[in-house]
């Protein structure tokens, strides 16, 4: 008989015995009753469990496949010709500016992007000379670094929403980077580098009110701004540090094979065919938060230029972080958003302890493991169930209420597309599960709009037979004198103290909020229904494990990671539901009549039949096939010993 690998508390777990009968014991020691020889029925093998290493190789074999999928996914372009004109193979490249070249830097800022006004002090913003070129022990701090701070007086255009520019140029020492000076300009000793340095941003407006009184508290002028320009406006913003990197690398790169992204920063030259020194503007650490509007009001910006050396591994860590993503149809506002998402990984990278940010990326990768698992251990639970007893049809319908609102909540706030997908396919799921609780038909006489047949939901039979049913249905009836009552109270509430963009925004917001905080009530009917069947055997408790397992990582990160108040309680909230599951567990062991998530049970129905007597050479009626936990028993009893002789009890 096969052995129910995930059975409630206890689970009942069947063994095989000898001796011509079996015995039906469950794993606290419960035993049932034998059916008789002749008519019971021939049940394959048990499985054997799955031992260490066939788990491992399982995960092992799920890793290969998404990553065989992502790399599929993430194909670069086909390899160029490695070639040249003529048919003979390109020679490797080499630097232009070899090791320890004394080199000057000149830092110039314009509104223009071509920038040839040389002679212009104005736009002289710094200077330096003398470098080397791969110094690593110059500068204040011994590193190599240098910089300049300076206020830069902005023109009007800058003012209104107009670009600025900043030009880089590394020259060799004793030239210059003015191509009209002849007698000091080089092409092949001058490298330069330019790039905007203001970044536009778009401000959105959500024009709310309170939709009693009709008042706001949204400053006028934002409101006139949003009147004039429209609810989503492109701001000039202005970030006051900046660091120009000059890679330390002479690697022989060749032309055409320099792998992306790197590919966008070696510049070869046409002529001799080598490469320039690589200059790499490095914004990575300025925040988001950090940035501020530039408008009229502002007459001039601070900017803080540092020079640095920096080396290829670091420099390859940067460009792939800067690089933007292939999903380039879904526009720039999945980049601003994306932006904003990084700024929390930044700031632990620079505010968190090593140690505990190391625990953090490996509990980051476990969270995703559980995660997956848990929804693949959801859908194989769901797609295998046949039978209902014990688990809440109701729940399931209100799960997709519940995902209904979340989905329209997040496309009325214009959430990240990314997360609008996962909702989505988390809606689909939850539907996908009504096929599997209720008996879905499509009536063709009766149709919606006179064109689409009219779906009709019929209870399972297993649901309605039982008393799995009545409790649900208790449950609710109990659940809704709490949960209508505080509907109102929040909806009073939202509706008097909090700002909507209209009457539906309110609907979708007092729902969700209301989901938000009391959604956790909503697990209790399962746990009625658990107390009333006395019995836990029917629920998917590896993946309730796993989402138990995140939910406990959850408390990790809600307290290590600013979040709301309100998201942590939720944390602690889900976790009082499953140690009352857990208890659950423990109390409801011992039930071998009751029936697990496969539909099997520990005690067949044929074990009521009266079996045989037969009787012993003691002349002690037992049961004819003897189980072998009664052969045990009886092999264990202490046997009387014989009487001793009179002699052996003198010596005694």
């Amino acid at each position: 008989m096969a052995a129910a690998q995930e059975a409630d508390g206890a689970g009942s777990a069947v063994v095989a015995a000898g001796g011509g009968g079996s015995g039906q014991v469950t794993s606290n020691g419960s035993i049932g009753r034998d059916p008789p020889v002749e008519t019971q029925p021939q049940n394959p093998p048990p499985q054997p469990a799955p031992n260490a290493w066939q788990v491992i190789k399982g995960v092992l074999f799920r890793i290969f496949i998404i990553w065989a999928i992502s790399s599929w996914f993430r194909r670069g372009p086909a390899p160029q010709d490695q070639t040249g004109p003529g048919g003979a193979p390109r020679v490797a490249s080499r630097n232009l500016f070899p090791k320890d070249t004394l080199m000057n830097l000149h830092v110039y800022i314009s509104e223009h992007e071509h920038f040839t006004d040389f002679n212009a002090t104005s736009a002289l913003f710094w200077e330096q000379h003398d470098l080397v070129y791969g110094d690593w022990t110059s500068g204040e701090n011994s590193d190599g670094c240098y910089e300049h701070f300076a206020e830069l007086d902005i023109p009007q255009s800058v003012q209104q929403n107009g670009s600025i520019y900043i030009h880089v140029y590394f020259t060799k020492s004793g030239f210059h980077p003015d191509p009209r000076q002849k007698a000091l300009y080089r092409r092949l000793a001058t490298v330069h580098m330019s790039r905007m340095i203001n970044k536009y941003k778009r401000r959105r407006f959500q024009k709310t009110k309170n939709l009693l009184t009709g008042e706001t508290e949204a400053d006028p002028k934002m409101i006139k701004r949003a009147e004039d320009y429209g609810p989503v406006e492109v701001i000039s913003h202005w970030h006051p540090n900046i660091t120009i990197n000059i890679v330390d690398d002479h690697t022989p790169w060749v032309k055409g094979s320099v792998p992306p992204p790197l590919d966008q920063y070696v510049k070869f030259d046409a002529v001799s065919g080598d490469y320039y020194p690589i200059i790499y503007f490095n914004d990575y650490w300025n925040l988001q938060k950090d940035y501020y509007p530039i408008n009229e009001s502002v007459a001039s910006l601070p900017l803080r230029v540092s020079f640095c050396p920096l080396s290829l591994w670091r420099w390859q860590l940067y460009a792939a972080q800067s690089t933007k993503s292939p999903w380039n149809f879904l526009g720039d506002e999945l980049y601003e958003q994306s932006d904003e998402e990084q700024d929390s990984v930044k700031v632990a990278l620079l505010e968190t302890n090593p140690y505990l940010l190391a625990l953090t990326i490996i509990v980051s990768i476990v969270h995703s493991v559980f995660e997956f698992l848990a929804f693949k251990n959801d859908i194989q639970f769901w797609n295998s169930r046949q039978s209902l007893e014990g688990l809440s049809v109701r729940s399931v319908f209100f799960g997709v209420f519940q995902s209904f609102v979340v989905l329209l909540y997040i496309l009325d706030n214009e959430t990240n597309f990314v997360v609008q997908v996962s909702v989505f396919i988390g809606v689909l799921i939850d539907l996908w599960k009504i096929t599997k609780v209720m008996d879905v038909r499509l009536d063709r006489e009766h149709r919606l709009v006179g064109i689409f047949p009219c779906p009709t939901f019929k209870d399972k039979s297993t649901y309605i037979e039982s008393s799995t049913k009545v409790y649900d249905d208790m449950a609710f009836r109990y659940l809704s004198w709490i949960l209508f009552p505080l509907l109102g109270c929040y909806a009073v509430y939202s509706l008097l103290y909090l700002e909507h963009k209209g009457w539906y925004s309110w609907v979708l917001s007092m729902l969700y909020g209301f989901l938000l905080t009391f959604g956790f009530i909503t697990m209790t009917p399962q746990l009625f229904i658990n107390y009333k069947l006395k019995s836990v055997a029917h629920l998917p408790w590896r993946m309730l494990t796993y989402k138990a397992l995140n939910t406990f990582i959850d408390d990790l990160f809600a307290f290590v990671i600013k979040m709301p108040v309100m998201y942590r309680i939720g944390c602690l909230r889900d976790d009082v539901v499953f140690f009352i599951y857990l208890y659950q567990r423990w109390i409801y062991r011992v039930d071998p009549t009751r029936v697990n998530e496969f539909g099997m049970s520990g005690e067949d129905v044929t074990a009521a039949t009266p079996v045989p007597q037969a009787p012993t050479t003691a002349g002690v009626l037992t049961s004819a096939p003897a189980t072998t936990a009664s052969k045990e028993a009886t092999q264990s009893e202490p046997q009387e010993a014989p009487p001793k002789p009179a002699e052996d009890k003198k010596e005694d």
